[in-house]
C-alpha cells in the first residue's frame, strides 16, 4: 500500500469506468472526469483527517490492485456511521484473489495503532457477498439495515479488541 499519485488516474479511471467494480458500488460505473476527482479527494482526506485511502500495489508486480482505506464522508443516512468509514474496490482482474482481506487487516492495523476512535464502520450493498466477508474476516459484525442513496445496504462496525484479535488470526 501506498499513497496515490496523478500518475494512478489512468488506473482508477479503467477501475471506476468497469460495471463489474460499479455495480455493488453506486450502480454505476465512473466517468474520466469523476475517476480524478476521486483521486483528488483521497489526497485530500490525509491533510484534513490525519487518515485516508491508500493505492494497493501488488508486491511482485507493481501492478495496480485497487484502493483501500478509511475516510469520514458525513453520509446523511440513519443510522449514522460510527467511527471512521473504512472501504475497499480493486480492479476486477484482483477479485478472488486474497488483495481484499490482505490491504483491508493492514488498514485497519494502521488504524488500530494510530487512531484514537475504538470503533470504524462501513456500508457495504446487501447483495455484496464477496464484500461481506471480506468485513467478516475483517472483524466486522452488521449492526443495521438501512437504504443509502436508494440502495439497500448493511451496515458494520467492528471494534478495535475485535480487529486486534483478528490479526492474530491468520486464517483468511
Amino acid at each position: 500500500m501506498r499513497a496515490h499519485a496523478t500518475t494512478d488516474c489512468g488506473d482508477l479511471a479503467a477501475m471506476w469506468g468497469d460495471e463489474r467494480v460499479t455495480r455493488h458500488i453506486g450502480g454505476r460505473a465512473s466517468t474520466a472526469e469523476q475517476s480524478w476527482a476521486r483521486l483528488l479527494r483521497y489526497a485530500g482526506l490525509w491533510p484534513l483527517l490525519g487518515f485516508g485511502y491508500w493505492a494497493v500495489e501488488e508486491r511482485a508486480t507493481g501492478r495496480f490492485v485497487g484502493d483501500v482505506g478509511l475516510g469520514d464522508f458525513r453520509r446523511e443516512m440513519s443510522p449514522p456511521l460510527r467511527g471512521p468509514e473504512a472501504g475497499w474496490v480493486l480492479a476486477p482482474w484482483a477479485h478472488g484473489r486474497g488483495f481484499a482481506t490482505e490491504a483491508v487487516r493492514a488498514a485497519l492495523a494502521w488504524a488500530d495503532d494510530c487512531l484514537q476512535s475504538d470503533r470504524t464502520a462501513c456500508i457495504i450493498d446487501i447483495g455484496h457477498d464477496a464484500s461481506i466477508r471480506v468485513a467478516a474476516k475483517c472483524g466486522y459484525v452488521e449492526v443495521a439495515r438501512c437504504t443509502y442513496a436508494g440502495t439497500a445496504i448493511a451496515v458494520f462496525e467492528r471494534s478495535r479488541t475485535v480487529n486486534r484479535a483478528h490479526r492474530t488470526d491468520s486464517s483468511g
